[in-house]
């Protein structure tokens, strides 16, 4: 299966390097992406927006001209929603690691803007839970994968009004069970009910912080790789 690998905010293709090797050792063929803009300075990526983010997901699905699972961690689960939202026939599966889909007119998140660009903010700006699984090491060795993303990116609200719901998702989630999340979304306002919509959804615990790309890239690609032979 042609697996298309969408990085977080601040991260490009190389975060995927681990979990890209196995699941080519499984016998699938990864697309791992840089987004448009991602370590640009403010004069090259001022204009750079999430629906630019969305267009480049889009043209690698065409690219593929085939059936092809989507893969979206944190805050590119947003975009590979807006994929699946314009490639619903192209686009079998979309895979969200510790993220949940997103309803339209919604953003990812607020961050600091520096110099016109978001950089990162650094392993210590984020929850406890979140980065409890990286180790010493693990923090100084991808803190330099790291870097800035478009100033817009971020708070942009995705437009969505295609056939996203019918295409079945996986949601990968760190330390959630899915009767934890599905008690949560039930307080998410619109994010519940854009979960809801979706007719064929499946959550399953990583046990992991939110980078298991860096924590625990095998069980990723393992949890990735049954997602896809599933009900591909």
């Amino acid at each position: 299966m042609d697996i298309i690998l969408i990085p977080g905010l601040w991260l490009d293709a190389d975060s995927w390097t681990d979990v890209t090797a196995d699941l080519e050792r499984a016998g699938h063929t990864v697309h791992a992406l840089t987004m448009p803009g991602v370590g640009a300075a403010a004069e090259e990526s001022a204009d750079i927006g999430i629906a630019d983010w969305v267009t480049s997901g889009v043209s690698a699905v065409d690219a593929v001209g085939g059936p092809v699972v989507v893969v979206g961690h944190s805050g590119g689960g947003n975009v590979a929603w807006g994929v699946a939202d314009a490639r619903p026939d192209a686009v079998s599966r979309v895979v969200f690691v510790d993220t949940v889909p997103p309803p339209s007119g919604f953003g990812i998140s607020e961050f600091a803007v520096v110099d016109g660009v978001i950089p990162f903010p650094g392993w210590d700006f984020f929850p406890t839970e979140d980065v409890d699984d990286l180790d010493e090491e693990t923090r100084a060795r991808t803190a330099p994968l790291t870097q800035s993303v478009p100033a817009k990116v971020p708070t942009d609200p995705i437009a969505l009004d295609g056939g996203r719901h019918r295409v079945p998702v996986t949601l990968l989630m760190g330390g959630l069970d899915e009767d934890t999340l599905r008690s949560e979304l039930e307080q998410w306002g619109p994010y519940g009910a854009e979960f809801t919509a979706i007719a064929d959804a499946e959550v399953v615990r990583i046990g992991s912080g939110h980078w298991p790309q860096f924590s625990v890239p095998s069980r990723l690609a393992e949890l990735i790789d049954a997602a896809v032979t599933r009900r591909s």
